[in-house]
């Protein structure tokens, strides 16, 4: 089964939580916190595996989780980080999000790409001694790793992409021309699945040629293989646009040339103008007369054109070779590069917006980056508290609440944690 786009859910790992812990040793008194810190989760990491060349295996598994990092324990004993997660893709992969269509990567050269990175480890409770605190009962929880649902679609790295209509003779072009076995039959079909063939040159040139399904018209709007044709067609430095001359079928060759260039125009504008050659095909069944007039109104475009016959081998070495010399012109295959977030959805650095709202005599606090420091406060512990009080400080929280009128006694709600507001 092929299967070329695919939408998948990864969670990179938690860190640890840190430890709190005092030391404990006969002839030692007070020997003061010593919990260590949480490991690191660990990371979602994409790699190529050029063995691959469908997305089929994400077909039946859509979430991805990386492992959380160990807690950390006593005698400042460091949680173990997690190991990364690693997620084999084929050449070619490009990777969005899901939501915005933002490109993430382009997983088109061996390199890894980290795409969902572990949360850090929490600090154990040996980091929050102080002079003047000098028994910490609390320590912080590790972050969480990130989370993003992603879009996987594979365009495929190819010099030469083949377009026509069904049936005009690409599966056997390649064939001939390279490695690559398509399945060819003598009867109306299209290929289904695009196929790769590294064509020759000599002995030290070669390029790769991808016979890519047929399309017919109403492609750009999806009509039969729709997108699924044009999206392998992207990446390719030129095309070759394969025309059946003889007519056998009762179709016009340029009416067939237009057609297919149009719905390359309709798809991508950029698309239309990507260099392209004309092989008129099956030319040992057409007349000289519809061959003469074929090549006249093609070049007269300002394109090449080549008079072949897949079928006989008639025409496809110099073919091959004009292709090896065009290609030598062209730009390498194109890579996408990664999009930045937008500004204005990045966190700000030291931002702690919130909002405060009254209900009744109750002070309700809207504050969601409030959630880590409030899970690492010890109710019982008076200096966790008086910890939690000077974020709240630092914040402005209570600066806003004594500006909105607080009393002493009133209530305040963070996060449904209530507590009597005290000066």
């Amino acid at each position: 089964m092929f299967v070329d786009i695919v939408k998948i859910r990864v969670q990179a790992g938690k860190g640890g939580d840190g430890a709190v812990s005092f030391h404990r040793e006969k002839y030692v008194s007070a020997g003061g916190p010593d919990g260590g810190d949480g490991g690191k989760g660990g990371n979602v990491v994409l790699r190529v595996d050029t063995n691959l060349s469908t997305l089929v295996d994400f077909k039946y598994r859509k979430n991805y989780a990386a492992e959380d990092g160990q807690n950390g324990r006593a005698n400042r004993c460091f949680g173990k980080s997690a190991d990364d997660l690693i997620i084999r893709v084929p050449k070619g992969t490009l990777v969005k999000e899901a939501g915005t269509g933002r490109i993430v990567a382009d997983m088109s050269s061996e390199e890894d790409v980290v795409i969902a990175k572990g949360g850090r480890g929490g600090w154990g409770n040996a980091h929050f001694a102080t002079p003047t605190r000098q028994v910490p009962r609390f320590a912080k929880p590790g972050l969480p790793g990130e989370q993003f649902d992603l879009v996987l679609e594979l365009k495929l790295l190819a010099d030469v992409g083949l377009i026509g209509f069904p049936n005009v003779g690409k599966s056997t072009l390649i064939s001939v021309v390279s490695e690559a076995k398509p399945k060819i039959a003598n009867y109306h079909f299209t290929t289904l699945v695009p196929t790769l063939g590294v064509v020759r040159v000599g002995q030290d040139r070669s390029f790769v040629m991808a016979d890519i399904p047929g399309l017919i018209e109403g492609a750009s709007e999806g009509v039969g293989l729709g997108h699924e044709f044009l999206r392998h067609v992207d990446r390719c430095r030129m095309l070759l646009h394969i025309v059946d001359v003889s007519g056998m079928e009762g179709r016009d060759p340029i009416e067939d040339f237009e057609k297919i260039n149009l719905e390359l125009k309709n798809f991508n504008e950029e698309l239309a103008e990507r260099p392209q050659m004309v092989a008129a095909n099956k030319s040992d069944l057409a007349a000289k007369e519809q061959i003469d007039a074929f090549r006249a109104y093609i070049e007269e475009k300002g394109m090449a054109f080549y008079e072949i016959s897949a079928a006989t081998r008639q025409g496809t070495e110099a073919l091959v070779y004009a292709i090896s010399r065009e290609l030598e012109k062209l730009p390498p295959i194109k890579q996408y590069e990664a999009e930045a977030v937008p500004e204005s959805e990045l966190p700000q650095k030291g931002e702690r917006a919130f909002t405060i709202r009254r209900e009744n005599e109750t002070y309700v606090v809207e504050a969601p980056w409030l959630t880590q420091a409030l899970s690492f406060v010890n109710m019982d512990d008076y200096e966790s508290l008086q910890y939690f009080q000077r974020v709240l400080r630092d914040s402005g929280i209570i600066d806003k609440l004594e500006e909105m009128g607080i009393k002493e006694g009133d209530t305040v709600d963070i996060l449904g944690f209530e507590f009597d507001y005290v000066r």
